[in-house]
């Protein structure tokens, strides 16, 4: 066994108000780390300092043997995915091509990238185990979350220079994933890891924690609480205190700015879908759907990644031209019959990994959510002290005001996504979509969502599409499912159950 990596006495700043302090940590070959903390604990940060992506890395890391952060250390995490998509994007030449498409970064490239070398036994048995052949020609950019989530695992698996060892970083691998691709993940990772390579797993639950883990780190406020061997530290009253969850949030919403009068939107379904079929070339995405959501509805969402759930929400918050032509009514009115995409957005606030990724530097947390009012992704109009006050209550009521004035790419991920749940609701859309709304969330985090959306949907006119991969992971007032099923013509339709009646 030989040592990688270490760090002593370090700190980093973040921002202008917060430090991580990093007194002492080690890691070396045969050892597989789980970093566990709450959001907002440092995991990330400390990670990204381990390995050399902050300027303070060189004062405070010191690597061994021919071990090279650079060219060893292999990444799977939501910013990964990010840093890929922006890319992808930022050099899309669709509009240039005789096709009008750019696929851009193909999966078979991207997973082929980390190595000079190729392993074609490898290749093809990652590809197996992670049943990766069918999307092995797309481009990242169309894949789903999940799906590229084992894209990065099977690049990290695959990667390596002779005679080096390799770091893999697993941001919570598991997250976003549909239960099937789960077990596939945490099967293929035990297989290929092992004594001449180590690894480091961010982790926000205990039940997520990955097999054959060997050491832990537990941290909270930007400190490492307590490390070592895994029994030893699980033991610890330090763990336990760390697990505890004490919920607390308001128990009132905040109330609109603009009370409407009540409209009998019995007289209409809120969304109906009349045998909608989305093709995109030869590839058929959605087959005859058929959907009614009535006004007294909140529905689950679920099925497999990749089945097409995006693009259902996609067709009926205005984003996707598909809906057109087609028996798409919203509100009882045909789509494309008169209204403006504006028009529809109105109607709808959104929480989803496509929305989260959009955001990116120079806005503050207040700003993000008063930008809800709008639609914008950042804040460019003129809004009312009433705006900004409804924001700030909106911040109260999920328990992160002292949040709003720091900038919103500084705070942790599972944050912004409770400030992008505040910037949803603070114009009380009639229908609230949640695409994975807890993923990247501890489980206070976790907790303190499903807990304001049944609050959301006891005490206000706004009613929730709510898509989950995890089982018993949905707010209580849910009482209409939808699962994607497989159909024979290709693609996915939908079976509809009402439930909780």
């Amino acid at each position: 066994m030989s040592q990688l990596l270490s760090i002593e006495n370090a700190l980093c700043r973040i921002g202008r108000q917060s430090i991580l302090k990093i007194d002492q940590f080690q890691i070396s070959t045969g050892q597989h780390w789980c970093i566990y903390g709450p959001n907002g604990a440092g995991k990330s940060l400390f990670a990204n300092l381990l390995i050399g992506r902050r300027l303070e890395s060189q004062n405070y890391v010191q690597s061994f043997a021919n071990f090279e952060p650079a060219l060893d250390v292999f990444i799977v995490s939501f910013e990964e995915q990010q840093r890929l998509w922006q890319r992808d994007n930022r050099l899309d030449i669709s509009e240039f091509s005789d096709q009008a498409q750019d696929l851009g970064t193909i999966v078979s490239q991207l997973i082929c990238s980390g190595r000079k070398e190729p392993k074609p036994q490898l290749y093809d048995a990652l590809m197996a185990d992670l049943d990766l052949n069918p999307i092995a020609e797309n481009g990242i950019r169309f894949l789903s979350s999940g799906q590229i989530r084992k894209v990065l695992i099977a690049r990290a698996l695959y990667a390596g220079r002779p005679g080096s060892a390799k770091l893999l970083v697993l941001d919570e691998p598991l997250e976003g994933i549909d239960r099937d691709s789960q077990q596939r993940i945490v099967n293929c990772i035990a297989k290929y890891m092992g004594n001449k390579c180590c690894s480091i797993q961010l982790c926000r639950r205990h039940r997520d924690m990955l097999p054959g883990i060997t050491h832990i780190a537990l941290m909270e406020n930007l400190a490492i609480l307590q490390q070592g061997a895994l029994a030893e530290v699980l033991a610890s009253p330090a763990f336990k205190k760390l697990t505890e969850i004490k919920l607390e949030f308001s128990n009132s919403v905040p109330k609109p700015l603009v009370i409407e009068a009540n409209a009998d939107t019995n007289k209409y379904s809120l969304i109906r879908l009349n045998n909608i079929t989305v093709r995109y070339g030869e590839l058929t995405v959605l087959t005859n759907v058929c959907w009614h959501m009535e006004s007294n509805h909140h529905v689950l969402v679920e099925g497999p990644n990749g089945c097409g759930k995006s693009t259902l929400l996609s067709l009926i918050d205005g984003e996707n031209h598909k809906g057109y032509g087609q028996e798409v009514f919203l509100f009882g009115q045909k789509k494309g019959s008169g209204e403006t995409v504006w028009d529809v957005k109105r109607k709808f606030g959104i929480v989803s990994n496509e929305l989260h990724n959009k955001y990116i530097k120079g806005w503050k947390v207040l700003d993000v959510v008063v930008s809800g009012f709008f639609d914008s992704v950042g804040l460019y109009d003129e809004s009312s002290s009433a705006e900004w006050e409804l924001a700030k209550n909106w911040l109260a009521t999920l328990g992160i005001t002292e949040l709003e004035k720091h900038y919103y790419h500084e705070i942790s991920f599972g944050q912004q996504r409770v400030v992008l749940l505040a910037r949803a609701m603070v114009k009380h859309p009639k229908i609230l979509i949640l695409d994975e709304p807890c993923v990247g969330l501890d489980d206070y985090y976790r907790e303190l969502i499903l807990g304001v959306l049944d609050l959301i949907a006891e005490q206000t006119q706004t009613k929730l599409i709510y898509v989950s991969h995890v089982e018993d992971e949905q707010p209580a007032c849910i009482n209409q499912k939808l699962t994607f099923v497989s159909s024979q013509a290709g693609g996915f339709t939908l079976e509809q159950t009402n439930v909780g009646y």
